[in-house]
C-alpha cells in the first residue's frame, strides 16, 4: 500500500461517525456502498436487482457436502495430535424464523482464524502463527428445537488493509442453509465489549444500533465449563424485522 493514499484509523473513524450522525430510520442490513469500507466503493451493485424463479436456477436442496455431517464436526478443537493453543470456547444457540418458531435439521457451517488471529488459508499472510491443531471450520445440523452448539478456540484479532492499522474485532463467521440457496445466510458472530466495534467499518456499515447488537454473543456462566470453556450464546433469526443482519 502507499502510505501517502491509505487512509488513517482517524480518517475512518471519522467517516463512520459523519454517516451515524446522518443516519435516520431503519436500516438492519450492512449499506453495501458504505465509503468506510474501502472495497465495497468498487464492488456494490450499481443496477437495478433482477428478478428471477427459484427454481429457474437450482434444482435441489443444498447439499452437505461429500459425507454425513458428524456430530464430531461441531468440535474445532478434536482430530488432531495435539491440544490446540487459546481459550476453550462454547458457542451455542438457536435458529429460529420470524415467529420465534425453531428451525430444525438447518445445516451451519463456521469458519474463524485461530487464537493469534490466524486464518489456515494460503491467502492469509498475517505474520501470525499457525496452529497445528486448529484448523478453524466446523460443521453441524440444528436440533428439533433449532438448537447448535460448537467447541473451538475463541479467535484473536487481526490485521486487514483497509486502511493503515486496520484491524478487525474478533469474530466467527457463519453460514446457515434453508432449504434452498436463495435462503442461504452468511454473517458473523462477534464477542461481547470488543473495544474495536467503534473503529470496524464493517461492524459499523449495519447503520441500526440494534441490528448490531444481535451480531454480539452474550457470555453465559451457567454454560461455561468449570476449568475447561467460556460460554456464549447467540441466536439467529431467519425474516422478520428482528433477523440477523447478513454479512454484506
Amino acid at each position: 500500500m502507499n502510505s501517502e493514499c491509505v487512509a488513517s484509523q482517524g480518517d475512518i473513524t471519522a467517516e463512520i461517525a459523519r454517516i451515524a450522525a446522518e443516519y435516520r430510520g431503519e436500516q438492519p442490513q450492512p449499506r453495501l456502498d458504505y465509503p468506510p469500507y474501502r472495497s465495497s466503493i468498487l464492488r456494490h451493485p450499481k443496477h437495478r436487482l433482477v428478478v428471477v424463479d427459484p427454481e429457474e436456477i437450482e434444482r435441489s436442496a443444498p447439499c452437505f457436502g461429500h459425507r454425513d455431517v458428524d456430530p464430531l464436526d461441531a468440535d474445532l478443537t478434536a482430530g488432531h495430535p495435539g491440544e490446540p493453543i487459546g481459550e476453550r470456547t462454547i458457542v451455542t444457540g438457536r435458529v429460529v424464523d420470524d415467529l420465534g418458531r425453531p428451525v430444525a435439521g438447518q445445516l451451519i457451517e463456521i469458519w474463524q482464524a485461530n487464537a493469534a488471529g490466524r486464518y489456515r488459508h494460503q491467502r492469509d499472510r498475517h505474520p501470525a502463527p499457525l496452529d497445528p491443531n486448529f484448523t478453524g471450520a466446523g460443521r453441524c445440523l440444528t436440533g428439533p428445537d433449532g438448537s447448535y452448539r460448537f467447541l473451538t478456540i475463541k479467535p484473536g484479532p487481526y490485521p486487514w488493509r483497509n486502511h493503515h492499522n486496520a484491524w478487525r474485532p474478533a469474530h466467527i463467521h457463519f453460514s446457515i442453509f434453508g432449504t434452498a440457496f436463495p435462503q442461504r445466510l452468511v454473517t458473523q458472530m462477534y464477542f461481547p465489549n470488543d473495544p474495536m466495534f467503534d473503529l470496524d467499518p464493517i461492524f459499523q456499515s449495519i447503520l441500526d444500533p440494534a441490528a448490531r447488537q444481535r451480531l454480539i454473543a452474550r457470555y453465559d456462566h451457567d454454560l461455561t465449563q468449570s476449568e475447561y470453556a467460556t460460554g456464549y450464546r447467540w441466536d439467529v433469526v431467519l425474516g422478520g424485522s428482528q433477523r440477523t443482519p447478513s454479512d454484506r
